[in-house]
Protein backbone atom coordinates (compact mmCIF):
# COMPACT_ATOMS: atom_id res chain seq x y z
CA UNK A 1 0.00 0.00 0.00
CA UNK A 2 1.39 3.40 -1.02
CA UNK A 3 1.85 6.29 1.43
CA UNK A 4 -1.12 8.08 -0.13
CA UNK A 5 -3.32 5.01 0.25
CA UNK A 6 -2.31 4.69 3.91
CA UNK A 7 -3.25 8.32 4.56
CA UNK A 8 -6.69 7.74 3.08
CA UNK A 9 -7.38 4.93 5.54
CA UNK A 10 -6.79 7.12 8.61
CA UNK A 11 -9.63 8.56 10.65
CA UNK A 12 -10.41 12.27 10.66
CA UNK A 13 -9.28 12.53 14.30
CA UNK A 14 -5.98 10.78 13.54
CA UNK A 15 -5.41 13.09 10.57
CA UNK A 16 -6.30 16.12 12.70
CA UNK A 17 -3.74 15.11 15.31
CA UNK A 18 -0.98 14.50 12.77
CA UNK A 19 -1.67 17.81 11.03
CA UNK A 20 -1.55 19.58 14.39
CA UNK A 21 1.74 18.06 15.55
CA UNK A 22 3.43 18.55 12.20
CA UNK A 23 3.99 14.90 11.35
CA UNK A 24 1.70 15.40 8.33
CA UNK A 25 1.51 18.47 6.11
CA UNK A 26 -1.71 19.86 4.71
CA UNK A 27 -0.16 19.68 1.24
CA UNK A 28 0.64 15.96 1.52
CA UNK A 29 -2.88 15.14 2.69
CA UNK A 30 -4.43 17.34 0.01
CA UNK A 31 -2.31 15.67 -2.68
CA UNK A 32 -3.46 12.24 -1.52
CA UNK A 33 -7.10 13.26 -1.69
CA UNK A 34 -6.66 14.98 -5.06
CA UNK A 35 -5.03 11.83 -6.46
CA UNK A 36 -7.92 9.72 -5.21
CA UNK A 37 -10.47 12.05 -6.78
CA UNK A 38 -8.62 12.09 -10.09
CA UNK A 39 -8.44 8.29 -10.07
CA UNK A 40 -12.07 7.64 -9.15
CA UNK A 41 -14.25 10.61 -10.08
CA UNK A 42 -15.09 9.32 -13.57
CA UNK A 43 -16.77 6.33 -11.94
CA UNK A 44 -18.19 7.73 -8.68
CA UNK A 45 -19.12 11.23 -9.94
CA UNK A 46 -19.30 12.80 -6.50
CA UNK A 47 -18.26 16.37 -7.37
CA UNK A 48 -20.21 19.26 -8.87
CA UNK A 49 -17.18 21.59 -8.64
CA UNK A 50 -13.57 20.68 -7.93
CA UNK A 51 -10.37 22.65 -8.58
CA UNK A 52 -7.17 20.81 -7.64
CA UNK A 53 -5.08 23.95 -8.05
CA UNK A 54 -7.22 25.95 -5.63
CA UNK A 55 -7.15 23.11 -3.10
CA UNK A 56 -3.36 22.76 -3.19
CA UNK A 57 -2.87 26.52 -2.94
CA UNK A 58 -5.01 26.61 0.20
CA UNK A 59 -3.07 23.66 1.65
CA UNK A 60 0.20 25.52 1.05
CA UNK A 61 -1.21 28.58 2.81
CA UNK A 62 -2.24 26.48 5.81
CA UNK A 63 1.21 24.90 6.04
CA UNK A 64 2.69 28.40 6.05
CA UNK A 65 0.34 29.33 8.90
CA UNK A 66 1.59 26.38 10.90
CA UNK A 67 5.22 27.20 10.13
CA UNK A 68 4.67 30.74 11.39
CA UNK A 69 3.70 29.47 14.85
CA UNK A 70 0.24 31.04 14.66
CA UNK A 71 -2.59 29.27 16.52
CA UNK A 72 -4.22 26.46 14.53
CA UNK A 73 -7.93 25.92 14.07
CA UNK A 74 -9.69 22.78 15.28
CA UNK A 75 -9.88 21.41 11.72
CA UNK A 76 -6.49 22.67 10.51
CA UNK A 77 -5.69 21.16 7.12
CA UNK A 78 -8.61 18.71 7.02
CA UNK A 79 -10.35 18.38 3.64
CA UNK A 80 -14.15 18.78 3.78
CA UNK A 81 -16.66 18.32 0.96
CA UNK A 82 -19.56 20.80 0.79
CA UNK A 83 -22.96 19.90 -0.61
CA UNK A 84 -23.86 22.08 -3.58
CA UNK A 85 -26.89 23.63 -1.89
CA UNK A 86 -24.52 25.48 0.47
CA UNK A 87 -23.28 28.85 -0.77
CA UNK A 88 -19.57 29.37 -1.45
CA UNK A 89 -18.38 32.86 -2.32
CA UNK A 90 -17.09 33.14 -5.87
CA UNK A 91 -17.68 29.43 -6.57
CA UNK A 92 -20.63 28.02 -8.47
CA UNK A 93 -23.45 26.87 -6.18
CA UNK A 94 -26.06 25.51 -8.55
CA UNK A 95 -28.31 23.44 -6.25
CA UNK A 96 -28.20 20.51 -8.67
CA UNK A 97 -30.75 22.37 -10.79
CA UNK A 98 -30.56 23.51 -14.44
CA UNK A 99 -32.52 26.66 -13.55
CA UNK A 100 -29.63 27.68 -11.27
CA UNK A 101 -26.87 26.94 -13.80
CA UNK A 102 -24.15 29.58 -13.50
CA UNK A 103 -25.29 30.79 -10.08
CA UNK A 104 -22.27 32.16 -8.15
CA UNK A 105 -22.94 33.54 -4.63
CA UNK A 106 -21.16 36.62 -3.32
CA UNK A 107 -20.97 35.33 0.26
CA UNK A 108 -20.12 32.09 2.03
CA UNK A 109 -22.79 30.27 3.97
CA UNK A 110 -22.36 30.42 7.74
CA UNK A 111 -21.10 26.82 7.86
CA UNK A 112 -18.46 27.56 5.24
CA UNK A 113 -17.29 30.56 7.26
CA UNK A 114 -16.99 28.33 10.33
CA UNK A 115 -15.01 25.74 8.38
CA UNK A 116 -12.56 28.34 7.14
CA UNK A 117 -12.20 29.84 10.61
CA UNK A 118 -11.39 26.35 11.91
CA UNK A 119 -8.69 25.89 9.25
CA UNK A 120 -10.47 23.26 7.16
CA UNK A 121 -9.89 23.06 3.41
CA UNK A 122 -13.11 23.55 1.45
CA UNK A 123 -12.27 20.77 -0.98
CA UNK A 124 -15.07 21.26 -3.48
CA UNK A 125 -18.83 21.18 -4.01
CA UNK A 126 -20.42 17.75 -3.83
CA UNK A 127 -23.30 16.65 -6.01
CA UNK A 128 -26.86 17.11 -4.76
CA UNK A 129 -30.10 15.89 -6.22
CA UNK A 130 -32.15 18.62 -7.85
CA UNK A 131 -33.01 21.28 -5.24
CA UNK A 132 -32.16 18.68 -2.57
CA UNK A 133 -35.31 16.70 -3.42
CA UNK A 134 -35.86 13.32 -5.08
CA UNK A 135 -34.77 13.70 -8.72
CA UNK A 136 -31.45 11.78 -8.95
CA UNK A 137 -28.23 13.34 -10.17
CA UNK A 138 -25.07 11.73 -11.56
CA UNK A 139 -23.45 10.27 -8.41
CA UNK A 140 -23.03 6.50 -8.06
CA UNK A 141 -22.55 4.34 -4.97
CA UNK A 142 -18.84 3.53 -4.49
CA UNK A 143 -19.77 0.25 -2.74
CA UNK A 144 -21.45 -0.89 -5.96
CA UNK A 145 -21.60 1.48 -8.91
CA UNK A 146 -24.84 -0.04 -10.15
CA UNK A 147 -26.71 0.93 -6.96
CA UNK A 148 -27.99 4.31 -5.83
CA UNK A 149 -25.87 6.28 -3.33
CA UNK A 150 -29.08 7.69 -1.87
CA UNK A 151 -29.97 11.35 -1.80
CA UNK A 152 -30.14 14.19 -1.64
CA UNK A 153 -26.62 14.45 -0.17
CA UNK A 154 -25.39 11.83 -2.61
CA UNK A 155 -22.05 13.41 -3.48
CA UNK A 156 -21.06 14.08 0.14
CA UNK A 157 -21.78 10.50 1.18
CA UNK A 158 -20.05 8.98 -1.84
CA UNK A 159 -16.97 11.20 -1.49
CA UNK A 160 -16.40 10.12 2.12
CA UNK A 161 -17.22 6.48 1.41
CA UNK A 162 -14.70 6.41 -1.44
CA UNK A 163 -11.96 8.05 0.70
CA UNK A 164 -11.86 11.17 -1.48
CA UNK A 165 -12.21 13.31 1.66
CA UNK A 166 -12.42 12.32 5.33
CA UNK A 167 -15.36 14.64 6.08
CA UNK A 168 -18.30 16.23 4.30
CA UNK A 169 -21.41 18.30 4.96
CA UNK A 170 -24.93 17.57 3.74
CA UNK A 171 -28.51 18.52 4.48
CA UNK A 172 -31.58 16.52 5.49
CA UNK A 173 -35.24 17.44 5.00
CA UNK A 174 -36.51 13.86 4.88
CA UNK A 175 -33.60 11.41 5.05
CA UNK A 176 -30.87 13.06 3.03
CA UNK A 177 -27.97 12.54 5.47
CA UNK A 178 -28.85 9.32 7.25
CA UNK A 179 -30.07 7.38 4.20
CA UNK A 180 -27.09 7.97 1.85
CA UNK A 181 -24.73 7.32 4.75
CA UNK A 182 -26.47 3.98 5.32
CA UNK A 183 -26.38 3.08 1.62
CA UNK A 184 -22.70 4.03 1.26
CA UNK A 185 -21.56 2.37 4.50
CA UNK A 186 -20.37 5.39 6.50
CA UNK A 187 -21.47 7.46 9.51
CA UNK A 188 -24.08 10.15 8.94
CA UNK A 189 -25.04 12.48 11.78
CA UNK A 190 -28.06 14.79 11.69
CA UNK A 191 -27.95 17.02 14.78
CA UNK A 192 -31.02 18.51 16.43
CA UNK A 193 -33.07 20.92 14.34
CA UNK A 194 -31.32 24.29 14.03
CA UNK A 195 -28.18 23.09 15.87
CA UNK A 196 -26.18 23.98 12.76
CA UNK A 197 -26.97 27.45 11.35
CA UNK A 198 -28.72 27.39 7.97
CA UNK A 199 -27.86 30.89 6.73
CA UNK A 200 -26.64 30.66 3.15
CA UNK A 201 -28.10 27.20 2.55
CA UNK A 202 -30.88 26.48 0.06
CA UNK A 203 -34.21 26.80 1.84
CA UNK A 204 -36.60 24.04 0.86
CA UNK A 205 -38.59 23.69 4.10
CA UNK A 206 -38.04 26.02 7.05
CA UNK A 207 -39.75 23.51 9.36
CA UNK A 208 -37.56 20.56 8.37
CA UNK A 209 -34.25 21.52 6.73
CA UNK A 210 -31.32 20.40 8.90
CA UNK A 211 -27.61 20.39 8.12
CA UNK A 212 -25.62 17.26 8.95
CA UNK A 213 -22.20 15.68 8.59
CA UNK A 214 -20.51 12.60 7.14
CA UNK A 215 -17.44 10.75 8.42
CA UNK A 216 -16.04 7.24 8.67
CA UNK A 217 -16.57 6.95 12.43
CA UNK A 218 -18.55 8.69 15.21
CA UNK A 219 -15.49 10.58 16.46
CA UNK A 220 -14.97 12.13 13.03
CA UNK A 221 -18.61 13.15 12.83
CA UNK A 222 -18.36 14.68 16.32
CA UNK A 223 -15.19 16.56 15.36
CA UNK A 224 -16.87 18.28 12.42
CA UNK A 225 -20.18 18.81 14.21
CA UNK A 226 -18.39 20.43 17.15
CA UNK A 227 -17.16 23.23 14.89
CA UNK A 228 -20.49 23.67 13.13
CA UNK A 229 -22.71 23.54 16.24
CA UNK A 230 -20.70 25.59 18.72
CA UNK A 231 -19.78 22.42 20.57
CA UNK A 232 -23.31 21.00 20.81
CA UNK A 233 -22.06 17.58 19.70
CA UNK A 234 -18.49 17.43 20.93
CA UNK A 235 -18.82 14.37 23.15
CA UNK A 236 -16.53 11.58 21.98
CA UNK A 237 -16.14 9.56 25.17
CA UNK A 238 -18.28 6.40 25.12
CA UNK A 239 -21.35 6.37 27.32
CA UNK A 240 -21.32 4.03 30.31
CA UNK A 241 -23.37 0.92 29.52
CA UNK A 242 -26.28 2.59 27.71
CA UNK A 243 -29.77 1.17 27.28
CA UNK A 244 -31.17 1.05 23.75
CA UNK A 245 -34.87 1.19 23.00
CA UNK A 246 -35.60 -0.85 19.88
CA UNK A 247 -38.58 0.38 17.86
CA UNK A 248 -40.11 -0.80 14.61
CA UNK A 249 -41.05 2.43 12.84
CA UNK A 250 -43.89 2.83 10.33
CA UNK A 251 -42.97 0.87 7.21
CA UNK A 252 -41.20 -1.93 9.10
CA UNK A 253 -43.38 -4.52 7.36
CA UNK A 254 -42.01 -3.53 3.95
CA UNK A 255 -38.34 -3.62 4.93
CA UNK A 256 -35.96 -6.01 3.21
CA UNK A 257 -35.79 -9.50 4.79
CA UNK A 258 -32.00 -9.05 5.05
CA UNK A 259 -32.58 -6.01 7.25
CA UNK A 260 -34.99 -7.90 9.50
CA UNK A 261 -32.48 -10.71 9.90
CA UNK A 262 -29.60 -8.31 10.61
CA UNK A 263 -31.56 -6.47 13.28
CA UNK A 264 -32.62 -9.73 14.88
CA UNK A 265 -28.93 -10.60 15.23
CA UNK A 266 -28.01 -7.16 16.57
CA UNK A 267 -30.89 -7.26 19.07
CA UNK A 268 -29.83 -10.68 20.30
CA UNK A 269 -26.15 -9.70 20.57
CA UNK A 270 -26.95 -6.62 22.66
CA UNK A 271 -28.92 -8.80 25.08
CA UNK A 272 -30.19 -6.95 28.13
CA UNK A 273 -28.82 -3.66 26.85
CA UNK A 274 -31.82 -3.36 24.53
CA UNK A 275 -35.52 -3.12 25.41
CA UNK A 276 -38.48 -3.21 23.06
CA UNK A 277 -40.51 -0.02 22.80
CA UNK A 278 -43.48 1.04 20.70
CA UNK A 279 -44.13 4.37 19.08
CA UNK A 280 -47.54 5.91 19.84
CA UNK A 281 -50.19 4.92 17.29
CA UNK A 282 -50.51 8.51 16.08
CA UNK A 283 -47.04 8.17 14.58
CA UNK A 284 -48.50 5.89 11.91
CA UNK A 285 -49.60 9.07 10.13
CA UNK A 286 -46.29 10.90 10.58
CA UNK A 287 -44.99 10.07 7.10
CA UNK A 288 -48.00 11.69 5.43
CA UNK A 289 -47.96 14.70 7.75
CA UNK A 290 -44.24 15.32 7.18
CA UNK A 291 -44.85 15.21 3.43
CA UNK A 292 -47.61 17.83 3.78
CA UNK A 293 -45.24 20.22 5.55
CA UNK A 294 -42.46 19.55 3.06
CA UNK A 295 -44.54 20.03 -0.09
CA UNK A 296 -46.41 23.14 1.13
CA UNK A 297 -43.15 24.83 2.06
CA UNK A 298 -41.56 23.71 -1.23
CA UNK A 299 -44.49 25.34 -3.03
CA UNK A 300 -43.83 28.56 -1.16
CA UNK A 301 -40.04 28.68 -1.61
CA UNK A 302 -39.74 27.08 -5.05
CA UNK A 303 -42.70 28.61 -6.89
CA UNK A 304 -40.27 30.81 -8.80
CA UNK A 305 -38.61 27.71 -10.26
CA UNK A 306 -41.88 26.83 -11.99
CA UNK A 307 -42.07 30.35 -13.36
CA UNK A 308 -38.44 30.44 -14.52
CA UNK A 309 -38.25 27.02 -16.14
CA UNK A 310 -40.75 24.32 -15.20
CA UNK A 311 -39.72 22.33 -18.28
CA UNK A 312 -36.15 22.13 -16.92
CA UNK A 313 -37.20 20.47 -13.65
CA UNK A 314 -37.33 16.74 -13.03
CA UNK A 315 -40.84 15.25 -12.67
CA UNK A 316 -40.62 14.62 -8.88
CA UNK A 317 -39.51 18.19 -8.20
CA UNK A 318 -42.11 19.78 -10.42
CA UNK A 319 -44.92 17.60 -9.07
CA UNK A 320 -44.04 18.36 -5.43
CA UNK A 321 -43.95 22.12 -6.01
CA UNK A 322 -47.27 22.00 -7.85
CA UNK A 323 -48.85 19.89 -5.11
CA UNK A 324 -47.57 22.23 -2.44
CA UNK A 325 -49.34 25.13 -4.13
CA UNK A 326 -52.68 23.31 -3.96
CA UNK A 327 -52.73 21.85 -0.42
CA UNK A 328 -55.03 23.60 2.02
CA UNK A 329 -54.02 25.71 5.00
CA UNK A 330 -56.10 23.38 7.17
CA UNK A 331 -53.99 20.36 6.17
CA UNK A 332 -50.75 22.29 6.68
CA UNK A 333 -51.73 23.62 10.10
CA UNK A 334 -52.86 20.14 11.22
CA UNK A 335 -49.47 18.73 10.22
CA UNK A 336 -47.66 21.55 12.03
CA UNK A 337 -49.78 20.96 15.15
CA UNK A 338 -48.69 17.31 15.19
CA UNK A 339 -45.06 18.35 14.76
CA UNK A 340 -45.38 20.62 17.80
CA UNK A 341 -46.62 17.67 19.89
CA UNK A 342 -43.86 15.23 18.94
CA UNK A 343 -41.49 16.12 21.80
CA UNK A 344 -44.15 15.34 24.39
CA UNK A 345 -45.20 12.15 22.61
CA UNK A 346 -41.62 10.85 22.48
CA UNK A 347 -40.65 11.87 26.02
CA UNK A 348 -41.95 8.64 27.68
CA UNK A 349 -39.74 6.56 25.34
CA UNK A 350 -36.61 8.57 26.06
CA UNK A 351 -37.26 8.26 29.78
CA UNK A 352 -36.73 4.50 29.42
CA UNK A 353 -33.62 4.46 27.21
CA UNK A 354 -30.51 6.43 26.32
CA UNK A 355 -31.23 6.21 22.61
CA UNK A 356 -33.79 4.69 20.30
CA UNK A 357 -32.34 2.00 18.02
CA UNK A 358 -33.97 1.50 14.62
CA UNK A 359 -33.03 0.97 10.96
CA UNK A 360 -31.54 3.81 8.92
CA UNK A 361 -33.23 2.60 5.71
CA UNK A 362 -35.55 -0.25 4.68
CA UNK A 363 -32.59 -2.22 3.37
CA UNK A 364 -29.39 -1.84 1.36
CA UNK A 365 -29.03 0.63 -1.49
CA UNK A 366 -31.48 -0.39 -4.22
CA UNK A 367 -30.09 -1.42 -7.60
CA UNK A 368 -30.35 1.17 -10.35
CA UNK A 369 -29.84 4.92 -10.44
CA UNK A 370 -33.39 6.06 -11.17
CA UNK A 371 -34.33 6.52 -7.52
CA UNK A 372 -32.55 7.64 -4.34
CA UNK A 373 -34.34 5.10 -2.16
CA UNK A 374 -36.97 5.33 0.57
CA UNK A 375 -36.64 7.78 3.49
CA UNK A 376 -39.52 6.32 5.50
CA UNK A 377 -37.25 5.49 8.47
CA UNK A 378 -35.73 8.99 8.56
CA UNK A 379 -38.45 11.55 7.94
CA UNK A 380 -40.09 10.85 11.29
CA UNK A 381 -36.98 11.97 13.19
CA UNK A 382 -36.39 14.94 10.90
CA UNK A 383 -39.93 16.10 11.59
CA UNK A 384 -39.40 15.65 15.34
CA UNK A 385 -36.16 17.65 15.19
CA UNK A 386 -34.34 14.96 17.16
CA UNK A 387 -30.64 14.18 16.61
CA UNK A 388 -30.04 10.97 14.64
CA UNK A 389 -26.89 9.11 13.66
CA UNK A 390 -26.39 6.02 11.53
CA UNK A 391 -23.54 3.55 12.01
CA UNK A 392 -22.47 1.04 9.30
CA UNK A 393 -22.80 -2.02 11.53
CA UNK A 394 -24.87 -4.30 9.28
CA UNK A 395 -24.62 -5.84 5.83
CA UNK A 396 -26.49 -8.10 3.46
CA UNK A 397 -25.10 -11.57 2.65
CA UNK A 398 -23.76 -10.01 -0.56
CA UNK A 399 -21.86 -7.38 1.43
CA UNK A 400 -23.96 -4.27 0.78
CA UNK A 401 -23.96 -2.03 3.88
CA UNK A 402 -27.00 -1.27 6.03
CA UNK A 403 -27.07 1.27 8.82
CA UNK A 404 -28.20 1.03 12.43
CA UNK A 405 -29.77 4.35 13.37
CA UNK A 406 -29.68 5.86 16.87
CA UNK A 407 -32.01 8.66 17.93
CA UNK A 408 -31.97 10.77 21.10
CA UNK A 409 -34.27 13.42 22.53
CA UNK A 410 -34.13 16.83 20.94
CA UNK A 411 -31.13 18.77 22.23
CA UNK A 412 -29.32 15.66 23.49
CA UNK A 413 -26.73 15.69 20.72
CA UNK A 414 -23.70 15.16 22.97
CA UNK A 415 -25.36 12.23 24.69
CA UNK A 416 -26.27 10.66 21.34
CA UNK A 417 -22.69 10.89 20.04
CA UNK A 418 -21.44 9.28 23.25
CA UNK A 419 -23.92 6.41 22.92
CA UNK A 420 -22.94 6.01 19.26
CA UNK A 421 -19.29 5.80 20.27
CA UNK A 422 -20.14 3.08 22.81
CA UNK A 423 -22.00 1.05 20.18
CA UNK A 424 -19.17 1.56 17.69
CA UNK A 425 -16.58 0.30 20.17
CA UNK A 426 -18.81 -2.59 21.28
CA UNK A 427 -19.29 -3.68 17.68
CA UNK A 428 -15.54 -3.68 17.00
CA UNK A 429 -14.99 -5.88 20.05
CA UNK A 430 -17.87 -8.18 19.17
CA UNK A 431 -17.27 -8.92 15.49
Amino acid sequence: MSENEVLLTLSAVNLRDRLADGSLSAVDLAKACVARIEAREDEVRAWAWFDAGAVLAEAERLDAVRASGAPLGKLHGLPVGIKDVIDTAGIASENGCPVDAGRVPKDDAEVVKRLKQAGAIMFGKTVTTELAFLHPNKTRNPRNLEHTPGGSSSGSAAAVADAMVPLAIGTQTGGSVVRPASFCGIVGFKPSFNAIPRKGTLLQSHSLDTLGVFANDPAGAALLAEVLTDGAADGQDPAASPVFGFVTPPGWDRADPALHAAFDRLHAALGDKVIDLSLPDVFDDAVRLRAVINTVEMGHYFKSYLEQGADKLGPPTRAAIEEGLTLSAVDYLAAKAFQDEMDDLLAPLFERCDAILCPAAPGPAPAGLGSTGDSIFNGLWTMAGTPAITLPLLATPEGLPMGAQLVAARGEDKALVSVAQWLWDWNKQTI
